[in-house]
């Protein structure tokens, strides 16, 4: 009979659990997130961190479109317009957590309708 150690058994069992559990916890936080998001906020504080989160999340999707082209001065005006607008979103959010009734920026109206692109020839 193997005598098995105690670190080895415990190294077995965060493998088993991380490879079972991981997807279902992974799936639930998806989950928990799409609801709290479907909850309006209420207050100043949640406007703030809804901002902050935002921003941030803007700041990387612009990033990554700037990486999408090519090394020189456009790429690097590209990243600093990406910054720029960060630190405003960031100005605009602190303004949201101070004043409690300024809500929002950037709203547009209405939900998306179409995601084609319908062309149109005169």
């Amino acid at each position: 009979m193997k005598n098995h150690s105690a670190s080895g058994l415990l190294a077995v069992a965060a493998w088993v659990a991380g490879t079972i559990l991981a997807p279902a916890f992974a799936q639930a936080g998806a989950e928990a997130s799409l609801i709290r998001g479907a909850v309006p906020d209420t207050t100043a504080q949640q406007r703030y961190q809804s901002a902050i989160r935002e921003a941030g999340g803007g700041l990387k999707v612009s990033l990554e479109e700037c990486k999408a082209m090519p090394q020189g001065k456009e790429r690097q005006g590209c990243e600093a317009e990406a910054r720029l607008r960060y630190q405003q979103d960031m100005a605009d959010a602190r303004a949201m957590r101070s004043n409690p009734d300024k809500g929002p920026v950037n709203i547009t109206g209405g939900p998306i309708r179409s995601t084609e692109t319908v062309t149109v020839k005169p």
